[in-house]
């Protein structure tokens, strides 16, 4: 007989379990106003938990709206936000996914139109609004400077990150994710290409680390004992002089320490002449390192669109979990589609009303 993938084992992490493997990764989706989910985010996400993923993450959620990559962004600054995300747990656990948020903040690179409108920066007169960071540094020529944060302005988004973190727990959240990736926020501290300061904040390992174990922190003091905490990392800056996996799995321990209970492992998006070596599962290697030098689990990103492909990742326990993005939006019913291509649908709960289409029988009723 055929070995059970290892893909549609269960995963406990703290008092949540997974029914499976496969994760639907954080994806921006442009289409909110004002912050607010709305029937394109229930039906985006809702699909995919009919699909068959174990775990559904919401898109980089900003936590005030000076946070926001674009005007359009999904948000979690006010506690009229909460109503449109508890609509969309609800309907996840109705499917046995496990829901979860990932709690953002764009730094210096907010205040841009989508990507299909060009992802230019928005002037403050056209709406626009000054972006935020470690240092009066830009991401990119013609972006505007970064006002360089204060220590009141750390302070003041540390306690947005906390309260962000409550109001997801009120929407019914499972996990709550702290982005620390792509150049945002965090990524900014702890990268010496982005992160000049001479302060506590700044410098060595230690001080440009700090903000993001801060934040950490502020999310976990109010998260509760039984839920799980992910933390995604840029594990490489695929930049000389910046920011390496070496430097991922030191922040990794430290992670681990203060309560986060998986690292997201993706990379790149703090400079735009970053030399990103692209290739099937290109990703994997960082999440392998870190699962082994840390001892933490990790999830795995990238380039990863085979069934075989992702049940391998796990088998050989290179990573934990295996989050999909732009293979789940051309396939919602990804995992599905897994299971039959290796062998075990019986591992699948498929929905009843799907049962005829999926099982490939024919009624006339």
């Amino acid at each position: 007989m055929t070995p059970v993938p290892h893909l549609f084992d269960p995963l406990s992490v703290r008092g949540i379990t997974l029914k499976n493997r496969v994760g639907v990764s954080p994806m921006v989706q442009y289409s909110s106003a004002d912050g607010f989910a709305n029937d394109w985010h229930l039906v985006h996400l809702g699909s995919r938990a009919v699909g068959g993923a174990g775990l559904v993450f919401t898109e980089a959620t900003a936590v005030e709206p000076r946070g926001r990559i674009t005007p359009r962004d999904l948000g979690i600054w006010s506690d009229d936000h909460v109503e449109g995300l508890s609509r969309i747990t609800r309907f996840l656990k109705e499917q046995n996914a496990v829901s979860a948020i990932q709690l953002a903040h764009a730094g210096r690179k907010a205040s841009h139109t989508p990507a299909w409108e060009g992802g230019k920066a928005i002037p403050v007169e056209n709406g626009g609004w000054t972006p935020i960071g470690p240092s009066p540094i830009a991401f990119d020529t013609g972006d505007p400077v970064p006002a360089e944060m204060s220590l009141d302005d750390i302070r003041h988004v540390l306690g947005e990150f906390r309260a962000a973190a409550k109001r997801a727990l009120a929407a019914g959240f499972d996990i709550a994710e702290l982005h620390a990736a792509h150049g945002y926020l965090c990524h900014s501290f702890y990268s010496p290409l982005s992160n000049r300061r001479g302060d506590d904040y700044g410098g060595s390992f230690e001080g440009r680390i700090r903000f993001t174990i801060e934040a950490l922190r502020e999310i976990r003091s109010v998260w509760p004992e039984d839920r799980p905490v992910f933390v995604r990392l840029s594990c490489s800056d695929w930049a000389e002089g910046g920011w390496t996996i070496e430097d991922s799995v030191a922040l990794s321990r430290r992670l681990k320490a203060e309560g986060a209970d998986v690292i997201d492992c993706s990379s790149g998006g703090l400079v735009p002449y970053a030399r990103i070596q692209l290739a099937p599962g290109y990703q994997v290697p960082f999440a392998e390192a870190i699962r082994n030098g840390a001892k933490i689990p990790t999830a795995a990103v990238g380039l990863i669109t085979e069934p075989a492909q992702a049940d391998e990742i796990v088998r050989s326990e290179r990573a934990d979990i295996v989050l999909l993005a732009r293979e789940e939006l051309r396939d919602p019913y990804w995992p599905i589609h897994a299971a039959h291509a290796l062998g075990h649908t019986a591992l699948l709960e498929i929905p009843r009303p799907y049962h005829r289409g999926i099982a490939g029988k024919h009624s006339a009723r």
